[in-house]
């Protein structure tokens, strides 16, 4: 491969279709598909969609510090193996605990001690060996904690990235998802590069509003010609709602990150 792969998040756009219909349009592009919680679809019917899926949700319940949460995390992790098989999804998506209405997290954090540092990073690299076990890679995404996720522990991109590089395993990576780190962090073209060692997948949404690229205030034409300089050959996901039509969307989005292709 010598640029990006695009991807389409089926759960964010053609809203007024069923999700097989809005996969199969996405697929119709020649996009990649990406879905979150595969416990609310019918699994068989995905399956025969035609579609090349390039992520999914990678657990349902738990969190990565409290026993219990623990527990959870992994015995989920382990049945989204399962579906990611059945689906010949690569990449399975984790956050820095379960989140739940509205993307809040089911248990806030605000403090996260040394002590649940060391243990999220245990846990962490319990998944990355199941990921070995079924050749799937899981990646942990960045969240904001200023619009979208108050109380989300290990939430930004600093801390995704401690985690992943402290476990130091090849089926953990990186999703990094530069909507949420532009709200967080910025900088964005030197977190790439930063980041590029460890990034299994990057999504992206413009700001404010999480809409396609150029409605809102990152220069994603240029992301694009960064990640051509520093060599980047993975997925982009567009994780966004779309501003208007669904298809000048997709077309904004395609037409972004053409220098990267």
């Amino acid at each position: 491969m010598t640029g990006v792969e695009l991807a389409a998040c089926a759960e964010m756009v053609y809203l007024d279709l069923p999700l097989l219909d809005r996969i199969k349009r996405i697929t119709d592009r020649g996009l990649l598909v990406e879905i979150w919680d595969w416990s609310s679809k019918d699994v068989d019917e995905l399956a025969s969609s035609g579609a090349e899926f390039s992520s999914m949700t990678g657990y349902l319940r738990g969190n990565l510090t409290e026993p219990d949460g623990i527990d959870e995390m992994l015995s989920t992790a382990a049945q989204s193996l399962e579906i990611a098989e059945r689906l010949n999804c690569p990449r399975l998506n984790l956050h820095g605990t379960g989140l739940g209405d509205r993307g809040l997290p089911v248990r806030p954090v605000q403090v996260v001690t040394p002590t649940m540092w060391l243990t999220a990073a245990d846990t962490l690299r319990k998944i990355a060996e199941l990921g070995a076990t079924a050749g799937r890679m899981f990646v942990l995404e960045n969240l904001n904690l200023t619009v979208d996720h108050p109380g989300t522990p290990f939430a930004t991109a600093a801390d995704t990235l401690a985690l992943v590089t402290a476990v130091d395993h090849p089926n953990l990576r990186l999703n990094l998802d530069l909507y949420h780190a532009q709200i967080g962090e910025g900088n964005l073209i030197e977190l790439l590069t930063k980041t590029l060692p460890y990034i299994g997948e990057i999504q992206v949404a413009d700001v404010p509003g999480r809409c396609e690229p150029g409605t809102g205030e990152i220069n994603y034409p240029a992301i694009a010609s960064a990640l051509k300089t520093i060599g980047y050959t993975g997925v982009v996901g567009l994780e966004a709602w779309a501003s208007g039509d669904p298809d000048a969307a997709l077309d904004a989005f395609e037409a972004a990150f053409a220098p990267a292709r």
